[in-house]
């Protein structure tokens, strides 16, 4: 699984035109799942998530996170996270699980972030088109890789 998490001011998604979900002050994170990825990936990620410190202190050092300052999440599928441009000019998806795989882990993401204790978590819409509006704080944007992990480190 790839997140891609911005912090932010505020964070909704919009449907059609109607929001659908908010947030103040915490995380965006965009996620995409992989077609090897496993509910192990969903608890990595949201235990990586909850315990990052990427949230400044009163000193402006990146000392807190989002648990610490009682932060609320805003997660949205991406399954572009997954997207490959080494051939062509048209990005390939096929690293990318299906639907029928994503959705669920998708789900049990958010309910690893809640477990994590973050207090507030909202999703957008599985499959739909959103319009997503952030208020990036920083800006601040990190990558994680649930893969990484197996990554040998240098």
């Amino acid at each position: 699984m790839k997140a891609l998490i911005q912090r932010v001011s505020k964070g909704t998604v919009s449907i059609e035109g109607k929001p659908v979900s908010a947030i103040n002050h915490g995380f965006v994170v965009f996620v995409g799942v992989g077609s090897g990825d496993t509910e192990e990936d969903t608890r990595y990620l949201a235990d990586k998530i909850a315990n990052l410190r990427i949230i400044s202190d009163q000193e402006a050092k990146f000392n807190l996170s989002i648990l610490d300052t009682n932060g609320e999440v805003l997660v949205v599928s991406q399954f572009t996270l997954f997207a490959s441009t080494r051939k062509g000019r048209r990005p390939s998806f096929t690293e990318a699980a299906s639907p029928d795989i994503a959705e669920p882990l998708i789900d049990r993401f958010v309910n690893s972030l809640l477990e994590a204790g973050i207090r507030k978590v909202e999703t957008g819409h599985f499959q739909k088109h959103m319009l997503v509006e952030i208020l990036n704080d920083g800006p601040v944007t990190i990558l994680i890789d649930s893969q990484d992990r197996h990554k040998p480190r240098h």
